[in-house]
């Protein structure tokens, strides 16, 4: 799996290449999670987010498809004792409905063959009323050309599904029948565009 060879070298991509974006995306993100909140974070990679979002929740749930990721992710976050690590399907999530309080998916939307069936599964498991915070990479400019950074990774084996410009991004949930979704930007060398939006209670629509 491509996830799990680049494993050992992703961090540099973090904290180098994209630095700037992703110290935007923490704050974002950190801003958004309080303290009696119980978390779940879908592809947390090597612990990016988990890191800012541990500090702030009563408990996080972290979870990856990849294995490496995952265990990087826990010797990345080692200091918190508040993170549950599980390696998990984010098209077939293994917890119950309405069990978390914020559900963050991070920079996986756009890798997926089925992104709805995600987005399915992310509200399911989140709590009525409770928040969605789905970041993912804008890998498309304004004028439609495809990114540098999403043409070289496509090449490497990551396999882009989609490629986004912060426009057709909060149509893509629009679409999805999240009126309410507001898209904060981390803009930097990657940009990444933050969808924040609220699971409706059941008697309304989503």
């Amino acid at each position: 799996m491509f996830w799990d060879k680049v494993a050992g070298v992703y961090d540099i991509f973090v904290n180098v290449i994209n630095r700037r974006t992703h110290k935007k995306l923490k704050k974002i993100v950190r801003n958004l999670i309080e303290p009696c909140d119980i978390v779940l974070e879908c592809a947390c990679g090597t612990g990016l987010l988990s890191a800012v979002i541990a500090p702030k929740c009563r408990q996080l749930t972290a979870t990856d498809f990849s294995e490496k990721m995952l265990k990087k992710a826990e010797k990345n976050c080692r200091v918190f004792r508040n993170i549950t690590y599980a390696q998990t399907d984010i098209t077939a999530l293994p917890f119950a409905d309405c069990s978390f309080d914020k559900v963050v998916a991070g920079n996986v939307i756009h890798l997926l063959d089925n992104p709805l069936t995600a987005l399915g599964e992310l509200n399911r498991v989140c709590k009525d009323g409770g928040m969605l915070i789905i970041p993912t990479y804008m890998n498309r400019d304004d004028k439609g050309k495809i990114s540098g950074f999403a043409g070289a990774v496509g090449k490497a084996g990551a396999d882009f599904k989609r490629q986004f410009t912060v426009k057709s991004y909060k149509q893509f949930f629009l679409g999805a029948g999240y009126p309410d979704v507001q898209v904060l930007l981390a803009d930097g060398r990657i940009p990444c565009a933050v969808a924040v939006m609220r699971k409706a209670p059941k008697n309304e629509s989503v």
